[in-house]
């Protein structure tokens, strides 16, 4: 397990507690100048605020503190995901189900390992999309990186939501 899952599963039940899902943890950086980046978002589907954003940081950099998951020094970022956001639970595919992704995977499906295109859903453990070539049906397991792709039609939905 990496220092990312480490930290995964140490703040998790704290955000959950808190009313906010973690979107993703990542460590980005080399040693003595590493970010710890923590993206969460309300689980009311509310924007998410600066004060949000603060409340966050408190209770994780408290927990990190205690466990000191990091060896090294690091500087800890949370922010929301944003509109154009990274796709990282499957469930995910399925909320924004009708919007444009951009998906890499770890392994080649029918001999590619980028798709981009309008998510379709998920049906089981695979993700559906529809792309310029037809649709694509991927395994969820490997998909390595996924984000929203910024469009006119994401962007009026996400201002619908009072989101900008």
């Amino acid at each position: 397990m990496d220092a990312t899952d480490r930290i995964e599963r140490l703040i998790a039940p704290t955000l959950d507690g808190m009313g906010y899902d973690l979107v993703r943890v990542a460590l980005i950086g080399s040693v003595g100048r590493q970010t710890l980046q923590i993206m969460a978002e309300r689980r009311d589907r509310a924007g998410m605020t600066v004060e949000d954003c603060a409340d966050i940081s408190r209770a994780v950099s408290a927990l990190l503190d205690v466990e000191d998951p990091i060896s090294s020094s690091y500087t800890l970022e949370v922010s929301s995901p944003g509109i154009d956001r990274p796709l990282t639970r499957l469930d995910d595919f399925s909320r924004f189900a009708g919007f444009e992704a951009k998906v890499e995977l770890s392994a080649p499906v029918e001999g590619r390992k980028r798709f981009r295109g309008r998510i379709k859903g998920v049906a089981g453990e695979r993700v559906l999309i529809e792309t310029e070539d037809g649709e694509a049906d991927v395994p969820f397991g490997r998909i390595q990186k996924a984000k929203l792709v910024l469009t006119d039609e994401l962007l009026a939905a996400a201002a619908k939501e009072g989101m900008i």
